[in-house]
């Protein structure tokens, strides 16, 4: 089978009015768009929107830098974290959605794996980094991607049949509005001893991620799911890799970096996949 490109023409709506977005008339590959108010998007070369209004940016380039985007895409892709990608897609195969939402994207690795995993779901894609999305768009350009703020969700009302937030910021709100009753939200979140390895070596102190189950008003707690497993004899490179796409990676020095991973022979992943299914 195939891979199916979402129907975007119904799919967005103006992020400064709430109008629906309609393709222009004269563009026959929906190189732009325009609500009723004439607030007007074009499509960019890549293939995504640009749906971020200056007054939704929290600084003047958000999201993950470039720097940042190349460790995450190079360590991604090396396959390390496929034991969490083979979660996700059973999990979603058996849901099978229509539609999904991949909010906080990144550059796309989660979306196109698991498009892959799931040919008949369309699948759209947003994150508040432009670059993020401009390397999303150009490997897969069979999803809906769009540069976008999790707090005012670009589509229109009751577009998705699931939303997965992968370790990304959420506005419950939005995702409220924009599944479908009865659809569900897939929470991806870091477990106590996810980096464990790292933490130890930079901090004295070491605090763990909790393991508290969200209370989320409107939804119904389904299932938890407990992806743990060992990145083992990845080397210092890729373990450097890892570092510099989180956090952590701002709290040594590049020296010190580089010598901690190359002392590394073993690190903890450690994620809860959390289900909810909303309106039941």
């Amino acid at each position: 089978m195939t891979s199916t490109q979402p129907d975007v023409s119904s799919l967005y709506r103006c992020p400064l009015c709430k109008e629906p977005l309609i393709p222009e008339p004269s563009e026959p590959k929906q190189s732009s768009y325009r609500c009723v108010n004439r607030h007007h998007f074009d499509v960019a070369k890549e293939g995504y929107l640009h749906l971020l209004p200056v007054q939704h940016k929290n600084s003047k380039q958000p999201g993950d830098s470039k720097a940042m985007l190349q460790q995450r895409r190079q360590f991604l892709e090396s396959g390390a974290y496929h034991p969490l990608v083979a979660a996700l897609s059973e999990q979603l195969q058996h849901l099978a959605p229509t539609r999904l939402l991949d909010s906080g994207c990144g550059e796309g690795y989660y979306s196109g794996q698991l498009q892959a995993a799931l040919p008949d779901t369309e699948f759209a894609g947003m994150d508040i980094s432009k670059s993020a999305i401009q390397l999303a768009a150009k490997r897969y350009p069979d999803i809906a991607f769009c540069v976008a703020s999790a707090k005012v969700l670009p589509y229109r009302d009751q577009q998705f049949d699931a939303i997965l937030v992968l370790c990304a910021p959420f506005e419950l709100a939005e995702v409220k509005r924009c599944l479908r009753p009865g659809g569900y939200l897939l929470l991806v979140t870091a477990a106590p001893k996810h980096l464990l390895q790292f933490k130890q070596a930079i901090y004295s102190e070491v605090r763990l991620h909790s393991d508290a189950i969200q209370l989320l008003p409107g939804f119904s707690h389904q299932r938890r799911q407990h992806c743990h497993f060992m990145l083992e004899q990845l080397g210092a490179e890729a373990y450097l890799s890892l570092l510099e796409m989180t956090p952590l990676g701002w709290k040594l020095p590049q020296q010190q970096k580089q010598l901690l991973c190359q002392s590394l022979t073993q690190l903890q992943a450690d994620f809860y996949i959390d289900s909810y299914q909303y309106g039941s």
